[in-house]
């Protein structure tokens, strides 16, 4: 089973759900804004990767968190400034086959799905 997350406007997940469309992957989309984001998902994403990989520090939602939270960033803060904004992760998450990828590369997705 695969599953993709991120947010429909997204430039990197459009060009990702390009790719498996291309390619006949046979997927679900599960949209942060549509079907939400909560502690179940955070759970499962940290136990595959750790928390600090998921963190998108070159977002936009990331540059206008307070400073105090920004300079201080640990599991708890992390955990309560995602659920609040979804769209601090990195997108895409791909899970396949139990593992969880960050980003999009179509040579990453070509090995992937070899």
């Amino acid at each position: 089973m695969t599953t993709i997350y991120g947010i429909k406007n997204c430039d990197t997940v459009k060009k990702a759900l390009k790719w498996l469309d291309q390619a006949g992957v046979n997927y679900t989309f599960h949209d942060f804004r549509v079907q939400g984001f909560d502690q179940v998902l955070w759970q499962e994403f940290t136990a595959k990767i750790d928390w600090q990989n998921l963190i998108n520090k070159r977002s936009t939602s990331y540059r206008n968190l307070d400073d105090e939270i920004k300079q201080n960033l640990n599991i708890d803060n992390a955990t309560e400034a995602v659920l609040e904004q979804p769209t601090l992760i990195k997108r895409p998450v791909l899970i396949h086959n139990a593992q969880l990828h960050l980003g999009f590369k179509a040579a990453d997705y070509q090995a992937i799905f070899a």
